[in-house]
């Protein structure tokens, strides 16, 4: 998905809270401690992806030249570690790192303050990790997003600076509760009801006119499946394919991208449709860099098919690699994961 999740929620509380601490730290990408070749090239997207994480726990973005925590992208990144099988000790690092006092409070707020989606995502990667979200770093998460639940079904945030909950707060929130023995029916239901007449999803909640977004979309329809909603989930999914380009992509704001492609083909496995998946996995395939690149980008993908850059390949490797491998939020587990990062064993295919 585009970086637009809590995005500015996101910045203006962790700039504050975590700048003292984000001064202190190291950002040398971190190097594996064991790097083995793979011809399968979305394994290497994984090992490529481990291989980025500063000190080996975390993913971080870059503000003015200065570098910041990022929680929400470490977490995707575990997400793909748990798709692949792959980077399971990155992966097992990162959630050490978020557990961390401030590193947790700078991304779900000190309770006081309270954000909805983040909790959720993170309540989820949890689970994936299989980790209690009930006693993480101190904090029930489970409990914490419970008292964020509206009388009208919606997970709102509790906070000074306003609510950004989203489809994707909702769906996320949905998904981690359904895991946890069942998502409110009246969650459930409030995210049913936010479709478009299209039959997509919007990204925000409440506009004058309902626009289907890509990104909430592949995410609700994900939610609903777990929630046992298929037909909903059935009519978003027609639209994502509906508006699928004729080279297999997605986009956003006009974009043809690895970031929505990814989440498209995650959210187009898990419901069933395998044609439209390939296609969006051959797209994504498409972006890789492979043996005629430099060796240190190898297994990357880029963002769009303008060539690689650095700036964007970390997020878009992150979120295209679980639609490469097809493998859904709902059922995520690091049952049999490995703990090396694999590199692009550079052999004719």
């Amino acid at each position: 998905m585009v970086n637009r999740f809590l995005w500015h929620r996101a910045r203006v509380l962790a700039t504050a809270a975590l700048a003292a601490f984000t001064l202190t730290l190291t950002v040398t990408p971190s190097t594996a401690s064991a790097s083995p070749p793979t011809l399968n090239r979305v394994d290497a997207a994984a090992g490529w992806l481990a291989r980025q994480s500063v000190d080996g726990e975390r993913f971080e973005v870059v503000f003015d030249g200065v570098a910041y925590p990022d929680q929400g992208l470490t977490l995707d990144a575990v997400f793909a570690f748990a798709a692949t099988k792959q980077a399971d000790t990155t992966a097992a690092d990162a959630l050490s790192w978020l557990a961390q006092p401030a590193v947790l409070t700078g991304y779900i707020g000190d309770g006081t303050e309270a954000y909805a989606g983040a909790t959720a995502k993170l309540a989820l990667g949890v689970q994936v990790r299989g980790l209690d979200p009930a006693a993480f770093g101190g904090v029930d998460l489970l409990t914490r997003l419970g008292g964020l639940l509206t009388p009208s079904g919606r997970y709102s945030d509790r906070s000074a600076f306003g609510d950004y909950s989203n489809t994707l707060t909702q769906s996320f929130a949905v998904l981690t509760l359904d895991r946890a023995g069942g998502a409110p029916p009246a969650a459930v239901t409030f995210l049913a009801a936010s479709r478009c007449a299209d039959g997509g999803f919007p990204l925000l909640f409440g506009q004058a006119t309902c626009v289907s977004d890509v990104d909430a979309t592949a995410l609700a329809v994900q939610a609903l499946l777990a929630a046992d909603r298929p037909i909903v989930a059935a009519s978003a999914a027609q639209w994502l394919v509906s508006v699928q380009g004729v080279d297999g992509s997605f986009s956003a704001n006009g974009v043809p991208n690895a970031n929505s492609t990814g989440l498209a083909a995650q959210a187009l496995s898990v419901a069933g449709r395998p044609l439209p998946w390939l296609r969006a996995r051959q797209f994504l395939i498409g972006l890789q860099v492979a043996c005629t690149g430099p060796s240190a980008d190898r297994g990357a993908i880029a963002y769009t098919s303008g060539g690689f850059d650095a700036t964007t390949a970390v997020r878009a490797t992150a979120q295209a690699v679980p639609g490469l491998a097809g493998a859904g939020y709902a059922t995520l587990s690091t049952s049999g994961a490995q703990p090396a990062a694999p590199v692009l064993a550079c052999t004719p295919w």
